[in-house]
């Protein structure tokens, strides 16, 4: 046993992936267990005022990944004995555990967590058991969405409104959410809170048994200062920009360790640790921590640098108080939460932050990592912590045999304190080359799950770019999408039963109908600055689909294929949420009917300082025209994407759109307050509502 009291549960349990002929639910573990599960359909009695439980036979398969001495991920598969699932009905579950040589056994009942009166309890008014429905597309769909959840960001943490509306619509089986999509960030790794790096850095250590011994990767991390900056607040900076080669501007306490990852993600689900850390002292205030030379100051301080450690240090501490009140924040949403994932069928995919901020956003920038040991490693990690936590739920069956030895292989490898071994090749090498992390829920419509990351195509063809009279050739924006991304993913698509003419949702991290006249700001007056010096690809995230005219011509070319009627996306990523109708209508007169939503972020307002002023007078400049009448816009043949009118005399083209955004509420077309979208559905109609504070 280590030195922090880890409770028996260390997140969970989260309801990922239903459906009529399956039920997977999500634990992670501080000790090993076996887990079996109880199914029951409710039924409402007494004019909804009590509930009766019918038990339904069901089999239980858990599969059980030993990653650290104290860290167990666990994937319980639960199918039905006799005939499908009921649907459009609550079903409630309870697990049971069974631990150690003695048999100890525990159900969610005897560890509190269907208690009323246990602040932590995950249940709902007077129902004895978590909850969740599965639907069958009779009847109207209520899905929440959103993304970019950062533990210390500005603002209420939005995912916990989620859980207000369950509270208050739990048995209402018809107006309840029945599908919860978290479309990227959901964690930071990059942008880390100076309070909780080294909570998270200790936390890490404690799950998996030990550090990992980062020497291996760079010779320098066990050397002075490299060995001591590694393990204080705000020492990461340099090592992760000139040894990894990241080139995130907030990595001061970026996550290297898979520990770390797994403690992020832990303190992101789970309200019991955080009283862990206060009681265990790991949350050291200002003072303390620069008391006892955890702090890691530029300079230091000493004669030579006496006026410059003051002005750092004054900086330093304004920052650290600041992220400790968002923290106290955020602390305060989490028994929400949990609550939440324990109660609503959820679906995840990653984008840049997951692993760090700039992932793969340029050929330049995943060669430049590529070759670098420790970037590597840190991105494998990431990728290794995402499917643990996120990805193994979305759709199992992606993860063959061969996947799941190799990661395995590899965890063993860990806790015995090693990773340059061949186990450790094969999970570096699968984990960067693996090409199935998009999938297809079982949501009703379905849902296409994109990945904009790691299934990119680069068109590293110098481009022209003139600032002035300074004229120079840099990298083009990136397709968000290769062929073979859209081949895996149509085939997947074809196999799930999915009907063409029918509605469709397509989730992509980042939405495909940005909000441009913030795009086109940044695209006008922001990147022209890369031809005097200024790394614009990495300071700004040039990754709208709109940027790369071929990649955007690809997605709608290939979603009119499948042909479906309508094309819903759902997105996030951006920090501001939009709704935007758009009609296509191809070379051929094929028209393709698209609506877009877009929920950003659940916790994380962005649109301070220079940058944020100017978008926001860009906005308010631009807003009125906008919303006043349809946009009309032209792709030619060598994928240029220009505005026209109405009546324009169009040459060749590939496509041509008409979109208009949407108002969200009082005439605005814009939200950049933290906010949480749902999504409704029948057979006629769709409805998107903003929820915020």
């Amino acid at each position: 046993m280590g030195l922090i009291p880890f409770p028996f549960v260390l997140a969970g349990p989260i309801v990922r992936r239903v459906e009529c002929g399956e039920v997977y639910i999500w634990m992670a573990t501080s000790r090993g267990t076996m887990i079996d599960a109880s199914i029951y359909e409710i039924e409402t009695v007494s004019n909804q005022l009590s509930f009766a439980y019918h038990l339904i036979e069901t089999n239980t398969e858990t599969s059980t990944i030993r990653a650290g001495k104290q860290l167990y991920f666990h994937l319980i598969k639960v199918t039905p004995a006799h005939g499908p699932f009921p649907t459009e009905t609550l079903i409630g579950y309870n697990l049971h555990f069974t631990r150690g040589s003695d048999s100890l056994s525990d159900d969610l009942q005897s560890l509190h967590y269907l208690s009323p009166e246990n602040q932590h309890s995950i249940v709902y008014g007077n129902l004895k058991y978590p909850a969740f429905m599965i639907k069958n597309g009779t009847s109207q769909s209520n899905i929440l969405y959103g993304s970019c959840r950062k533990l210390h960001g500005e603002g209420q943490d939005t995912l916990a409104l989620a859980d207000q509306i369950l509270e208050r619509e739990y048995q209402n089986t018809g107006s309840r959410p029945d599908s919860l999509f978290l479309m990227g960030d959901q964690i930071y790794a990059d942008d880390v809170a100076a309070p909780l790096i080294l909570a998270i850095s200790i936390i890490g250590r404690e799950l998996i048994g030990h550090s990992e011994p980062l020497a291996e990767q760079d010779v320098r991390l066990g050397q002075v200062p490299y060995s001591t900056t590694l393990s204080q607040i705000n020492g990461r900076q340099f090592i992760m920009e000139n040894i990894a080669q990241f080139t995130s501007s907030q990595s001061q306490n970026h996550l290297i360790e898979l520990g770390e990852f797994a403690a992020m993600y832990l303190l992101s689900w789970n309200p019991e640790l955080w009283a862990i850390l206060q009681n265990q002292h790991l949350l050291p205030s200002f003072e303390e921590a620069e008391e006892q030379q955890l702090i890691h100051f530029t300079f230091p301080n000493n004669h030579n640098y006496k006026k410059e450690h003051k002005l750092e240090r004054e900086k330093l501490r304004e920052r650290y108080l600041e992220q400790q009140e968002a923290l106290i924040t955020l602390q305060e949403s989490l028994t929400r939460v949990r609550r939440l994932l324990a109660n609503i069928p959820t679906y995840m995919i990653f984008d840049d932050h997951d692993i760090t901020d700039d992932w793969n956003l340029s050929a330049e920038w995943k060669m430049t990592v590529n070759s670098a040991p420790l970037g590597k490693h840190v991105v494998a990690n990431g990728l290794c912590a995402y499917w643990l936590f996120q990805g193994w739920g979305n759709e199992p069956d992606s993860f063959d045999s061969d996947f799941m030895s190799t990661m395995t292989s590899y965890f063993k490898l860990l806790r015995r304190g090693y990773t340059h071994r061949n186990f450790y090749k094969n999970w570096l090498d699968i984990l960067w080359n693996f090409n199935s992390w998009h999938y297809v829920a079982p949501t009703h419509p379905k849902a296409v799950f994109l990945d904009t990351r790691t299934m990119r195509d680069y068109d590293t063809a110098p481009k022209p770019i003139n600032f002035g009279h300074i004229i120079k050739e840099s990298e083009g924006c990136p397709q968000l999408l290769n062929q073979t991304g859209w081949s895996l993913i149509t085939s997947k698509l074809e196999n799930s039963g999915w009907k063409n003419k029918s509605p469709l949702l397509v989730v992509s991290a980042t939405p495909v109908y940005g909000m441009g006249l913030i795009e086109s700001f940044l695209h006008d007056f922001v990147y022209p600055f890369q031809v005097v010096g200024v790394k614009v690809q990495t300071s700004f995230d040039f990754e709208a689909w709109k940027y790369n005219g071929k990649g955007f011509t690809e997605f709608l070319t290939h979603t009119s294929t499948w042909n479906p009627s309508p094309l819903i996306i759902l997105s996030g990523d951006v920090h501001y949420a939009s709704a935007v109708k758009a009609t296509v209508t191809f070379a051929n007169q094929k028209t393709l009917p698209i609506y877009q939503f877009t929920s950003s972020p659940f916790k994380n307002m962005s649109f301070s300082g220079v940058w944020g002023l100017l978008m926001k007078m860009v906005i308010a400049i631009n807003a009125y025209s906008r919303k006043r009448g349809d946009i009309f816009r032209t792709c030619t043949t060598d994928y240029t994407i220009t505005h026209t009118n109405a009546d324009s005399e169009l040459s060749p083209f590939l496509w041509k759109d008409q979109l208009r955004y949407q108002s969200i509420e009082k005439s605005s077309i814009i939200e950049t307050t933290n906010n949480l979208g749902l999504v409704s559905f029948t057979e006629e109609t769709i409805q998107n509502q903003l929820i915020r504070k």
